[in-house]
């Protein structure tokens, strides 16, 4: 029993709910949807009541029936401006006190007292009602012998007039009638009477056809039947058909293939026959919606000028030449031969540094539509190429979703974090992403819930990535990789004067008047209170300066400048956050300075190693990863392989544990590049020889002594410069990469070259 309570209420047209029977529906007006969302959320129940008038007038309670029904929600699903509603009632309920609130529509609910029957009258009327209702069901197809089976198996008198009126009373007045009554005999009595007259109209209709049967071909039958459908639906008030002609006609207009015409027509008339309560009716519905909502054969129209798309490229960002360089001549590829061929660009570096806004400029650029898609973590196989429409609750994958989005066949569409995509027992949705990006296969893309292809030679796909070896080998086959290494501290001065403080001033809604940043103190937050590759911190931190001059501004009635300078930048942004491992004091033994790469750019990396008592054994601390480690050994290798060259007593190996730490051991430490800094701590460890303190390195080295190419140079030598060593080791192998660096770094450098470990240690050890 429901006492009195307030509650939301959904208004239906044309549908009654009735009391332990599932009801499934579309909600389209904004008020109606926004008490499903949130009941929903909240695990509510809402009262379901049936408009008597067409349109609800200002005084609700004279435009719905005054029984509704209260009802548990069990599932909602967003499809474009509709809520697709399952929902099961409860039990028959008064409404009263209608209220209208800003966003829901609220009544008040009490239960209806049901007067029951003596148990002879209930014996005798069940049983009729049975008869009757078998009777009806005999020229019905759709009643299976499960549903048979069902509706003799209920007991309870009112659940069993609820049950048949919903299957075979469709006249909304009739069903009203039978709501509303509290007596039960007089509900059954009214059942009995409805069916009766259904078993009539049954008996004529019969006669009829078999009549008109015989003097009528297949097109004549087709006519009458669907005239008769119209009058039917007209004379019930039902939309649906003027809906399905809708449809039909869209179909009919769009510029859809022929064979995905004839899918949508052969879908559409499988849909006129279900039922609007079948589960087949929502998924068939959403499908149709979906083929629609595709732009096929719209395309917007690109930029060809070459001049003005390289004229945004520079308004969006500061530096990034060759990038900028290369996006200008794929651009001029694509306007010789008016279409998109060869690898898939691949923006990759650290996060921050400005992937997805290159893409954004390049959509800019060329005028297209701009989409993007987050596959980082994405396991299940379906999410790329959707789910097949035989499951409730089906829908496409996010490739055709994102093109829903972008409303035309040649957008710009980002896939980011292409590096973290990942498998397991739901599928490989690498594999399902090959066919995307592979221009040969991706014009006939076949989605498991279209089930017809669609056509992706046209869009620009871009992916992003940080690691390109997390990059599945045959993804990376497709790519083209355009590098992004991180920023310079010139760089970053030049990405937050020109980009970032006008759009964060802008954003706060602060002016120049209010605000000034000196130089001397933006490089100062540079280097002092971001540590990172990209500038997103950056941006967080002015943005906290902003925030704090917004808060004077309106807290101040006169009008002033606030001036950030290097001497009063604690009142701002307080303590400095990074501290720079900087030069170390004096040339030490057993002491170097390598150079580290991670993503949050380069580091200086203090690399120790003792000589302990013992018998040969290595001991490493610092939490060392694999490859680390094995660079380690390799080190040992290549100064034990040399010992008697450098003048060491071969015998003491055998004597001396060497114990290799890496300060900072909460941070996990690995990478290919470290054997040329551990070879000379272990030299030096072994000769009692200093190195110098105002030089650091990097490269990997082999057993035989040979220093190997690395990467993220740029990087590494920034750090160094940063840290105040003006003296960098690196691998011959990488000489011609220094011609590529900014001169704010090499002009600060003394570069030397090494191609083995003699020529490293020649330039390391003190003299």
């Amino acid at each position: 029993m429901v006492e009195a309570k307030k509650y939301k209420i959904i208004t239906l047209v044309g549908l009654v709910c009735f009391p332990q029977m599932p009801i499934t529906c579309d909600i389209r007006r904004e008020v109606s949807k926004n008490s499903i969302m949130e009941a929903f959320e909240r695990g509510e129940k809402v009262v379901f009541v049936t408009q008597t008038k067409p349109q609800l007038s200002r005084n609700v309670i004279d435009s719905i029936n005054p029984v509704g029904c209260l009802c548990d929600i069990v599932n909602v699903e967003i499809s474009g401006s509709v809520v697709k509603v399952q929902a099961e009632g409860l039990e028959r309920v008064y409404v009263s006190d209608i209220v209208t609130g800003d966003k829901f529509l609220f009544c008040t609910a009490s239960s209806v007292a049901e007067i029951p029957m003596s148990g002879t009258t209930e014996s005798l009327l069940m049983s009729t009602a049975k008869q009757n209702f078998v009777e009806y069901a005999s020229g019905e197809k759709r009643f299976t012998p499960e549903i048979m089976r069902a509706i003799d198996s209920v007991t309870d008198p009112n659940s069993f007039v609820d049950a048949v009126t919903i299957l075979s009373i469709k006249d909304e007045q009739k069903q009203l009638s039978i709501l509303n009554e509290v007596d039960t005999q007089k509900r059954f009595e009214l059942l009995i009477g409805y069916l009766m007259e259904e078993i009539e109209i049954h008996k004529v209709n019969e006669e009829l056809s078999k009549k008109v049967h015989k003097s009528m071909d297949k097109n004549q039958k087709e006519y009458y039947l669907r005239e008769q459908m119209k009058a039917i639906s007209e004379e019930l008030g039902d939309d649906d058909a003027s809906e399905f002609d809708e449809i039909e006609n869209k179909i009919k207009n769009t510029k859809m293939p022929e064979d995905v015409k004839k899918k949508a027509m052969k879908e559409l008339n499988r849909v006129k026959k279900i039922p609007n309560a079948s589960p087949d009716y929502s998924v068939l519905r959403n499908y149709l919606d979906v083929l629609l909502e595709l732009p096929w054969g719209i395309k917007t129209t690109d930029n060809k000028d070459l001049k003005k798309a390289r004229q945004i490229l520079d308004e969006d960002h500061s530096g990034l030449e060759k990038v900028k360089d290369r996006i200008i001549e794929y651009l001029a590829v694509m306007n010789l031969t008016e279409k998109i061929g060869g690898q898939i660009i691949c923006f990759a570096g650290p996060p921050g540094v400005g992937k997805t806004s290159i893409a954004k400029s390049i959509a800019r650029a060329l005028g297209r539509k701009f989409v993007k898609m987050s596959v980082g973590g994405v396991k299940d196989e379906s999410e790329i190429r959707g789910h097949r429409k035989t499951y409730v609750g089906a829908m496409p994958g996010r490739i055709i979703y994102n093109m829903q989005l972008a409303g035309s066949t040649n957008p710009v569409f980002l896939i980011d974090e292409i590096d973290k995509m990942s498998s397991d027992y739901r599928g490989d949705p690498t594999s399902a992403m090959l066919e995307v990006l592979d221009p040969e296969q991706n014009s006939v893309f076949r989605d498991n819930f279209l089930e017809v292809p669609f056509d992706l030679s046209n869009v620009l796909f871009i992916a992003t990535a940080n690691n390109i070896s997390d990059i599945p080998t045959p993804l990376l086959d497709r790519m083209e990789v355009i590098e992004l290494s991180s920023y310079t501290l010139n760089e970053k001065f030049a990405i937050a004067k020109e980009h970032l403080i006008p759009k964060l001033m802008e954003e706060h809604g602060i002016t120049s008047e209010d605000l000034k940043i000196e130089d001397d103190a933006l490089k100062d937050i540079i280097e002092q209170y971001t540590y990172e590759a990209g500038v997103r911190g950056l941006e967080r931190t002015l943005a906290t300066i902003c925030r704090k001059v917004a808060v004077k501004v309106v807290n101040s009635p006169i009008k002033t400048q606030n001036v950030v300078s290097k001497q009063n930048i604690y009142d701002y942004l307080g303590a400095h956050k990074v501290i720079v491992d900087g030069k170390r004091e004096m040339p030490d033994v057993g002491l170097v300075s390598g150079l580290s790469y991670s993503t949050v750019g380069g580091g200086v990396l203090t690399i120790e190693v003792n000589l302990v008592l013992g018998d040969g054994k290595i001991v490493m601390t610092g939490r060392l990863g694999d490859v680390m480690q094995e660079s380690a050994k390799v080190a040992l290798s290549a100064v034990v392989g040399k010992a008697s060259e450098y003048g060491i007593d071969p015998e003491i190996f055998k004597k001396r544990d060497l114990h290799i730490h890496v300060p900072e051991g909460a941070v996990k430490k690995d990478g290919p590049s470290a054997g040329s800094a551990l070879a000379t701590a272990i030299y030096s460890a072994f000769t009692n020889k200093k190195i110098d303190n105002n030089v650091a390195m990097t490269g990997e080295i082999t057993i035989r002594g040979n220093v190997l190419a690395i990467g993220g140079l740029k990087e590494k030598l920034f750090a160094c410069v940063r840290a105040g060593i003006t003296k960098a080791i690196v691998p011959e192998q990488n000489r011609d990469d220094i011609k590529e660096l900014p001169k704010d770094i090499t002009d600060n450098l003394e570069i030397i070259y090494a191609k083995s470990l003699d020529d490293v240690l020649n330039n390391a050890i003190s003299k």
